[in-house]
C-alpha cells in the first residue's frame, strides 16, 4: 500500500542544511592516505552528488537483493521487531518474534499484555524491562488514537512508544512504501567514512543525504548500505582492497589495501558475487 509522505520527509532540506551539506562537499572523510584525500580536497557540490549517485549504482549491483533484514509480515510486526532490535542483532531479533508474534497478533494484544510474561517472551533481545515498556505503550496508544492501526506518516509515528524518527524510516520505507532513509550506525559511519557529510547528529545526516541520492531511492540505498557496513566496509577494519567502492572512497587505505588480504575480510553469503566484482 502506498500512502502520502508526511511534510516532515517529503519538504526541502532547510537553507542551515543546504550551508552544511555544501560544506561537506569539500571536507575529505577520515582514515585513508594523504594521497586518496587530496584527491577529493577540492570536489564541487556537483561532483560530490555525481560521485554519491554513482556509488549508488554501484551498491545497486553489490546488493541487487539488499532488503530489511528483520522478519515481518505486516506493520505492527516491523514496528516491534524495530524496537527489539536495539542494542540487539536482527538474527536474534528475528529468533525471538515466531512466539512472540503468534502470542500478541494486534496491538490491543500488547495494551492488554501481562507484563511479566512479555518480558520472558523478549528476553533474549536485551533491555527487555525498557522494551516491554515501549511495547505495551506502543499498543495502548494505538488502540486508544488510532483504531488500533499503526499511522502511516513520520509526525504520527514519532508520537509513539519507542518509536523515533529512525525507526519510524524504517516502518515507512519497508511497509508502507514511503521512501526514507535510515541513519543508524553503519549508515552514519560510512557516509562520513565516503565524505558524504561530516555531520554526527542522525536527523542532518538525513536531509544532507537526501539531498544528494534522488528520493526514490532513500529506502533501497538505506539498504545497501547497511548491507556494505555489515560485510565490507568493516568500523575496525574495512576490506579496501576488495571493495567496489575503492576509486569512489576519500578513506581508501583505512583497511588493508592487498586484494588477497582484503578479500579474507568480506563476509555474508554475497561473498562470491562482491569478490567477482573486483576481479577476485
Amino acid at each position: 500500500m502506498r500512502v502520502t509522505e508526511s511534510n516532515a520527509t517529503a519538504g526541502a532540506a532547510s537553507n542551515a542544511t543546504t550551508k552544511a551539506a555544501a560544506e561537506t562537499a569539500t571536507a575529505p572523510a577520515a582514515g585513508g592516505s594523504a594521497k586518496v584525500k587530496a584527491k577529493f580536497a577540492k570536489e564541487t557540490r556537483l561532483g560530490l552528488v555525481r560521485r554519491a549517485r554513482r556509488m549508488n549504482r554501484e551498491l545497486a549491483v553489490a546488493f541487487p537483493d539488499a532488503h530489511c533484514e528483520l522478519d515481518f509480515t505486516n506493520p505492527l510486526e516491523l514496528a516491534v521487531a524495530t524496537i527489539l532490535s536495539a542494542q540487539c542483532t536482527d538474527v536474534r531479533v528475528n529468533q525471538t518474534t515466531p512466539a512472540l508474534f503468534a502470542k500478541y497478533r494486534d496491538a490491543r494484544g500488547y495494551a492488554e499484555a501481562n507484563r511479566a510474561e512479555l518480558e520472558e517472551y523478549i528476553r533474549p533481545t536485551g533491555f527487555y524491562r525498557n522494551k516491554t515498556n515501549s511495547l505495551i505503550g506502543l499498543g495502548q496508544e494505538l488502540v486508544e488514537r488510532f483504531d488500533g492501526e499503526l499511522p502511516s506518516t513520520l509526525d504520527e509515528l514519532v508520537t509513539l512508544p519507542g518509536i523515533g524518527r529512525k525507526t519510524a524510516n524504517v516502518i515507512l520505507g519497508n511497509a508502507f512504501d514511503v521512501p526514507g532513509i535510515t541513519v543508524d550506525t553503519h549508515f552514519g559511519r560510512l557516509v562520513r567514512r565516503w565524505g558524504w557529510t561530516t555531520e554526527e547528529d542522525p536527523v542532518k545526516v538525513e536531509h544532507i543525504v537526501g539531498e544528494l541520492i534522488e528520493r526514490k531511492d532513500w529506502t533501497m540505498l538505506s539498504h545497501r548500505v547497511i548491507f556494505h557496513g555489515r560485510r565490507v566496509c568493516h568500523a575496525r577494519k574495512p576490506a579496501c582492497g576488495a571493495c567496489l567502492l575503492a576509486k569512489d572512497c576519500p578513506s581508501f587505505g583505512e583497511g588493508p589495501t592487498d586484494p588477497v588480504t582484503a578479500a579474507k575480510l568480506v563476509k555474508g553469503p554475497e561473498t562470491e558475487h562482491l569478490l567477482g566484482l573486483v576481479g577476485l
